[in-house]
């Protein structure tokens, strides 16, 4: 775990805490905007902190890279620029997407890819 990539220690701490025997993490990522409060990648899964319920409740929620159908960056100008000029991406699990927007488009690009490396 020595080239693990996280914004805050409090959320890599609580990732670590939830780790399976022998699963390792790749990135935490502190998320902007509301409703999510961050993105971890390892191994096996990506696991979201999802602040969206009623009664300021939280959860983390797994989503094992098998389940993942495909994951988009998300835009709201048109594509004239990069394709990674945006932090925000799209993950969708069957009928239900995760959106998680970052701050800067490095981290947005990196979920991308390690997401898209582990479901193709």
């Amino acid at each position: 775990m020595a080239n693990v990539t996280y914004d805050r220690r409090e959320q890599f701490q609580q990732i670590q805490s939830g780790l399976l025997d022998g699963e390792e993490i790749i990135a935490v990522y502190d998320a902007i905007g509301t409703g999510t409060g961050f993105i971890g990648l390892t191994d096996r899964r990506v696991i979201i902190q999802d602040k969206s319920f009623v009664g300021k409740r939280f959860a983390i929620t797994s989503i094992p890279y098998s389940k993942i159908t495909s994951v988009s960056v998300v835009s709201n100008k048109s594509w004239g620029g990069s394709f990674f000029s945006t932090g925000a991406i799209a993950i969708h699990v069957g009928a239900h997407t995760y959106e998680v927007e970052f701050r800067g488009d490095q981290k947005s690009h990196h979920v991308h890819n390690v997401i898209l490396h582990y479901i193709s």
